[in-house]
């Protein structure tokens, strides 16, 4: 009779198991089944009926890209200095981002702000404005506030490396091994000191790939920037868009992957060498 019941209780709870693996399965199903319909209802309202489709042929495909296939070369030299105007733009704003996201990330970082749980939220809604904003916004914010030139794009490649470098390290010291920080509280170290001797040491190599890395993002982000007058590549490119000299563009976009390539190694190399 004992035995009965049990086998009885041993199938009653293998059939719920059963049944609740098969619930399992029916809303993984339906929730691909929702994601696959989402995403063909956003292809087709963006790409399919929102693209005049009588327009792409290939004929006039294959006419555009000709036009830039002929690339002019005459307009190689009188980029040399847009391009060097693009290099020292990145890493200006790369250092200048990087001494403002130090303050930030040392506020923002809940185990060693000296302020408090207030200034861990103002430094965190800080670094969430940098980010959230895109760079060409922080680029028109700039040259409408100090004019057309570099010093524009500087600036606004400066306020949007703040958010991810500052975010990077406040995550870190947050995540430092809290041995040496016990150990320096334990011997009366007040809160500047433990940063500079407990928590910046093991940040430091964090720090130093996070800025290396920003550094090849403002490598592309300020070839961009001159679109909206901010100098550089980008000026430069806007200028021969504007006068439909396809060749040039052509030749702007070489220089772009160019300088580009230039960075990827250089902080390549970098990165190997210090971190």
């Amino acid at each position: 009779m004992l035995a009965g019941a049990t086998l009885d209780a041993l199938e009653a709870r293998a059939d719920r198991l059963d049944a609740a693996r098969l619930r399992s399965r029916a809303v993984t199903v339906a929730a691909w089944a929702a994601a696959a319909l989402l995403v063909g209802a956003s292809l087709w309202t963006i790409v399919v009926a929102d693209t005049d489709w009588s327009r792409i042929t290939g004929e006039s495909v294959l006419r555009s890209l000709g036009r830039f296939a002929r690339v002019d070369l005459r307009l190689l030299p009188e980029l040399a200095r847009p391009a060097l105007d693009t290099a020292l733009m990145a890493t200006l704003a790369t250092l200048l981002g990087a001494a403002m996201a130090l303050p930030i990330a040392w506020l923002g970082a809940a185990n060693a702000t000296p302020l408090g749980r207030p200034s861990v939220v103002f430094a965190r809604g800080l670094m969430t404005v940098s980010r959230s904003v895109h760079e060409i916004v922080w680029g028109l914010l700039f040259v409408a506030a100090a004019g057309l030139g570099t010093l524009a794009g500087i600036l606004a490649m400066a306020v949007r490396s703040i958010g991810f470098i500052s975010k990077t390290v406040a995550e870190a010291i947050e995540d430092a091994d809290p041995g040496p920080i016990e150990a320096m509280r334990a011997v009366g170290a007040n809160r500047t000191q433990i940063l500079f001797w407990a928590i910046l040491p093991q940040v430091v190599p964090v720090l130093l790939g996070n800025v290396i890395f920003e550094w090849d993002v403002n490598i592309r982000r300020s070839t961009v920037m001159g679109l909206v007058g901010a100098g550089g590549l980008g000026l430069a490119m806007h200028r021969q868009m504007a006068a439909y000299e396809y060749g040039g563009v052509s030749a702007v976009v070489l220089v772009v992957l160019g300088l580009i390539l230039l960075g990827e190694l250089a902080s390549h190399h970098a990165r190997k060498a210090i971190v």
